[in-house]
């Protein structure tokens, strides 16, 4: 099918794309994956180097580090620094209408009409904007999907755009860890799809070259490969665990997974051994840990999309009457611009109790402000790992001693230490001690750790507000 940029057409991505830009503006940052990053974006731009070692954590220092997503860090800093989080909420709701744009047309590049696709990408959309926190995995949706766009393209003998596929690879590597996913594409095509072989092998070998291009080299396949044999991680980050079929979103996913088969059925055309292999491969993926869902989604509902009965599609997509072209513009850019008026900044001005734009429990800005304004506090510190994260961009001169890069750095022994202390099972008070830790930065989700230091006799409280609390030995450790 020839895509064309028809009035028509660009209203009905308008429309896919309202409710989800909306989603995106009105999601508050989440703590985990963020302020770290902007540190790290800050320190490579200020140095002009990459750290090799760490220096953001006290149990950590001097290891040897390989960031795989320093460019996406730099870029989270820059967009930062000109405009806050307003403009960084701004760059969210870009990078998702871009993602979701890419989807619908490599949905309509499968034959079906710009309702469907429209109705397809929203569906897809809503049941995995659960993955849409503000981290470098968010530049790789897009490149996700351009490299599946060209490969699909490639299966139909049209060969123009196989060579975008190294820049691709480049900067991927660069932006995210994700970028394996990249090659998992390109050698199903190479294997089990119809276009050019030859052509492809050779944009893939280049591709894969491209790589090393990057601050470590090889080192950072190693990182990789690493993240995803770390024993520790799924202790402290459950998006590596399985997904349940709990919440409408993951609903939505398990029965868009098991409905796909009986469709396949019914379908107007049969999957190529390629299409296949992508359903069955990304489905895997997306049951063993939360955060492949995503992926998967992607998958299914460009499949979903190919495989969609003559009779659904007619219904669908049935021919328009006369349209009036510059009203189909002017209204689908309205669909476009009209979440704006939600961003941070702008929707105080109108809506009053408008949701804020940073989650207020998991961020503690007056905790950090007041740790900031008392160095004499003794180090080290022991801290919430959530907060940790904050820590690192907002108290720059105390070195954490948990945050969330449990899958970059921290070992399987120093996750389950962190737990035991945590629920201040039997001996947490010998631990810290073993540890030298003088001061504690607890948040109020930690029930049974904030309820054992109030009862202990060698800690002293120095602050606590709605979301944090810090207590110092009473008598510090030498």
């Amino acid at each position: 099918m020839k895509i064309t940029l028809r009035s028509y057409d660009f209203l009905w991505l308008g429309i896919a794309l309202f409710p989800l830009l909306i989603i995106a503006v009105l999601l508050p940052v989440q703590p985990h994956d963020y302020w770290w990053y902007l540190r790290l974006g800050r320190d490579v731009l200020e140095s002009g180097a990459v750290p090799v070692v760490d220096t953001y954590s006290s149990i950590q220092t001097g290891q040897l580090i390989v960031y795989q997503s320093w460019l996406s860090a730099a870029i989270l800093w820059l967009v930062y620094k000109a405009g806050g989080i307003p403009l960084t909420i701004f760059g969210v709701a870009v990078l998702i209408g871009l993602t979701y744009a890419l989807l619908w047309l490599v949905m309509r590049e499968g034959g079906v009409g710009a309702r469907l696709a429209a109705l397809l990408t929203l569906l897809a959309g809503l049941s995995g904007s659960n993955n849409w926190g503000v981290r470098p995995q968010l530049f790789a949706y897009p490149l996700f999907l351009a490299a599946l766009w060209i490969l699909l393209k490639w299966q139909k003998r049209e060969q123009k755009l196989l060579w975008l596929l190294i820049p691709l690879s480049w900067a991927w590597t660069n932006l995210h860890g994700s970028f394996i996913l990249f090659f998992i594409l390109v050698g199903f095509a190479f294997v089990l799809g119809a276009g050019d072989r030859k052509k492809l092998f050779w944009v893939a070998l280049i591709s894969l070259a491209v790589t090393l291009l990057n601050p470590r080299g090889f080192a950072l396949w190693q990182s990789v490969i690493g993240t995803f044999t770390a024993p520790g991680i799924r202790d402290l980050s459950p998006e590596w665990l399985p997904p349940l079929n709990q919440g409408w979103q993951m609903n939505i996913f398990f029965a868009w997974l098991i409905l796909l088969a009986p469709l396949a059925a019914f379908a107007r055309r049969r999957l190529s051994a390629f299409e296949w292999i992508l359903f069955l491969a990304f489905s895997w993926f997306a049951l063993t840990g939360i955060r492949y869902v995503i992926w998967d989604l992607f998958i299914i509902s460009v499949l979903t999309a190919f495989l969609m009965p003559e009779f659904m599609m007619q219904k669908f997509d049935q021919a328009q009457g006369a349209t009036i072209p510059s009203l189909n513009f002017g209204l689908g850019v309205l669909f476009l611009l009209m979440p704006l008026m939600l961003l941070p900044g702008l929707r105080e001005s109108w809506w009053r109790q408008s949701p804020p734009a940073l989650d207020t429990q998991t961020t503690p800005i007056a905790a950090a402000d007041w740790l900031n304004e008392r160095p004499e506090l003794p180090a080290p510190m022991w801290n919430d790992v959530v907060f940790g994260s904050y820590l690192i961009h907002a108290v720059p001169t105390r070195p954490v001693s948990m945050d969330t890069r449990i899958q970059v750095i921290y070992t399987a022994e120093q996750a389950h230490d962190y737990l035991f202390v945590q629920a201040a099972g039997d001996g947490w008070e010998d631990k810290l001690k073993a540890e030298g830790v003088n001061l504690l930065f607890l948040a109020r989700t930690q029930p049974a750790l904030v309820e054992a230091v109030k009862n202990s006799s060698e800690w002293c409280e120095q602050y606590q507000d709605d979301v944090a609390l810090i207590y110092s030995r009473c008598e510090p450790l030498p």
